[in-house]
């Protein structure tokens, strides 16, 4: 639905999450849109809580989301897709990749000569330095490290594989990804989590803690990995750049992210 038509919803709405990567922040262009941080400061004063969705490890926020978060006071994250969220700092509720099928995934990409990083919640660990490696991860994070064993002593809450489209079935049909889900995030890799996982379990989990409901809730997103979680909310909402199957499920598209797109729907929707 076009945001021509969109209703008052200040009474609706008490939380706002808002993915990162091409929702708050134009990643390619490392920008953050001069709209936004009055934005949520105003959002937050109108007694709705800003919160993070995103598919990023609380490690590896960009400066300029660091500095949002602490400008606005935002105290709500679901951060990996889902695996980890966490209020005022406290866990609520965490879903880390055993340690035994994260050997098994490892073993088979070593054997295909397949890169891959380790997503923790502090740090990020790849086995090895590639030009397809740094292409995917360089413009979302330069502080990792390599150790092809760092799974063996630290929880691990996503995978990410560093292969093209034409290797997909290879990986598929190798039985190594019972019980996990992928999501490409670029043409060079993918996201390997729990298959129950995503932004909405963590969603919900988060809004179950604060004893609220799922239709107090909006949501702001514009890659594949935010689907569920705009069919899960109350009210979702695809950027005017967001994938195609993200607007066919979401219930308002609003404008491009370098068009004020979040400011915008704000506006209208009467929340700031």
């Amino acid at each position: 639905m076009n945001i021509s038509s969109i209703p008052n919803l200040r009474e609706q709405i008490k939380i706002v999450f808002f993915d990162i990567d091409d929702t708050l922040f134009v990643k390619f262009k490392d920008h953050l849109p001069a709209s936004v941080a009055p934005a949520l400061r105003q959002l937050k004063a109108n007694g709705i809580m800003p919160a993070i969705a995103t598919g990023r490890a609380p490690c590896s926020l960009p400066p300029q989301i660091y500095q949002l978060i602490d400008e606005v006071g935002i105290e709500l994250f679901v951060t990996m897709n889902g695996q980890y969220a966490t209020y005022q700092g406290k866990e609520i509720e965490k879903h880390p990749i055993p340690t035994e099928k994260i050997g098994k995934i490892v073993n088979f990409f070593d054997r295909h000569n397949i890169e891959y990083a380790f997503v923790s919640q502090d740090d990020v660990y790849i086995s090895n330095a590639t030009p397809e490696l740094h292409s995917a991860l360089d413009p979302v994070l330069t502080g990792y490290h390599i150790d092809k064993t760092y799974y063996q002593r630290h929880e691990v809450f996503q995978i990410l594989p560093f292969y093209r489209a034409e290797q997909d079935e290879l990986v598929e049909s190798s039985g190594i990804l019972e019980g996990l889900r992928v999501v490409r995030w670029d043409v060079d890799s993918v996201d390997l989590f729990d298959a129950e996982g995503s932004k909405a379990r963590g969603i919900q989990a988060a809004v179950h803690h604060l004893g609220l409901k799922m239709e107090n809730v909006m949501a702001f997103g514009d890659g594949l990995n935010d689907l569920e979680m705009l069919q899960v909310v109350g009210v979702g909402v695809a950027m005017g750049n967001a994938h195609q199957e993200l607007k066919a499920v979401a219930d308002f598209v609003t404008d491009h992210i370098e068009e004020n797109g979040i400011v915008n729907f704000l506006k209208k929707a009467s929340l700031i």
